[in-house]
């Protein structure tokens, strides 16, 4: 294991001790592990909260900021955080408006936010909970509540967080996030396996000279397996699976996240971003809005996802709407 560490128990914990440290103001620490805005709580507006595991950075952390979340809570390395740390988050960010939750759809993250839900209604507090689903390698359509949150949800947090922050009610955020996660769909794919601290071996093994095609953030079996493919193949095969589980339309606008899973240089991300515009221009689907770079990483791990999410006038605004936090500022 070649990584930069102490002890691996204490992975997490120094990391975001040395988070907080880096951004005085910005960031603050409730409970064991739970991050919120340094200006929490904002009195009268909703508030966003999400959280999962760590090892995904900028994932949950990195959007802790005005015009996106207003707190999170964090696991261990892959691992959900507790429903106590989803409360005293809760309880941080709670500015008398009601309290969103945003977070991937995966079984232990919903049974510990389940929880922290109840808690917080025994203290007086209205919690909505939306799920990211939107990886299309996880589930067919018709079992499309079972899908997997991968990195799309990076535009929910932008959808989300520009409302509240507009001073849209707790129905009003609610409905454009579910709006948006109903029109937004992810499909990725992995170069090499990654390695968590406290293990000490890669996650799983995938040969040099391999691809697998629709592997989730934490390992998850993808969808095929063979030899490595040139860039535009690859963004081919992604773009086609998204397009076939919309039914897009020549004349749609779309946003489009480009993302790498922390160890795949940029200028790879851009090739796929290449193919990817031609093909939506080919379709008649004009780009809005694109992103390219490292939202939701999954440690060391090689490869990339493309997500599409279908905007119309009011999520076109939300996601160009301004954003900043230590880790994004869009303007």
């Amino acid at each position: 294991m070649q990584k930069i560490l102490n002890a691996p128990s204490a992975f997490v914990d120094e990391t975001l001790e040395g988070i907080v440290l880096a951004h005085p103001g910005r960031y603050r620490m409730v409970g064991r592990r739970g991050i919120v805005r340094g200006d929490a709580p904002v009195a009268g507006k909703v508030a966003i909260a999400a959280g999962g595991g760590s090892g995904h950075l900028p994932l949950f952390l990195g959007y802790v900021g005005r015009g996106l979340i207003d707190g999170c809570a964090v696991g261990g390395v892959f691992s959900s955080p507790s429903a106590d740390t989803m409360l005293d988050v809760t309880q941080a960010i709670h500015g008398g408006a009601g309290v969103l939750y945003l977070y991937g759809n995966y079984g232990g993250d919903v049974m510990n936010f389940d929880l922290a839900t109840e808690y917080a209604k025994d203290e007086g507090i209205e919690v909505r909970t939306i799920l990211g689903a939107d990886d299309v390698a996880s589930a067919p359509p018709e079992r499309a509540a079972k899908r997997r949150g991968i990195a799309g949800i990076h535009l929910l947090y932008k959808v989300a967080g520009a409302r509240a922050a507009e001073g849209g009610s707790l129905d009003e955020v609610e409905a454009v996030t579910r709006r948006a996660a109903a029109g937004l769909r992810t499909m990725g794919v992995a170069l090499s396996s990654c390695t968590l601290p406290e293990a000490g071996v890669p996650t799983f093994d995938l040969p040099a000279g391999q691809m697998e095609i629709g592997m989730g953030i934490h390992g998850e079996p993808g969808v095929r397996r063979g030899p490595l493919e040139p860039a535009d193949r690859i963004a081919e095969e992604l773009v086609a699976a998204i397009l076939a589980d919309v039914p897009y339309v020549a004349g749609d606008r779309v946003a489009v996240l480009v993302n790498g899973l922390g160890a795949t240089p940029r200028e790879e991300l851009y090739l796929l971003y290449r193919r990817t515009h031609r093909l939506l221009a080919d379709a008649g689907i004009t780009v809005h809005r694109a992103i390219v770079g490292e939202v939701v990483t999954s440690l060391e791990m090689a490869g990339a996802s493309i997500s599409l999410l279908r905007l119309d006038d009011e999520l076109a605004r939300l996601v160009d709407a301004p954003a900043d936090s230590p880790f994004i500022m869009q303007a």
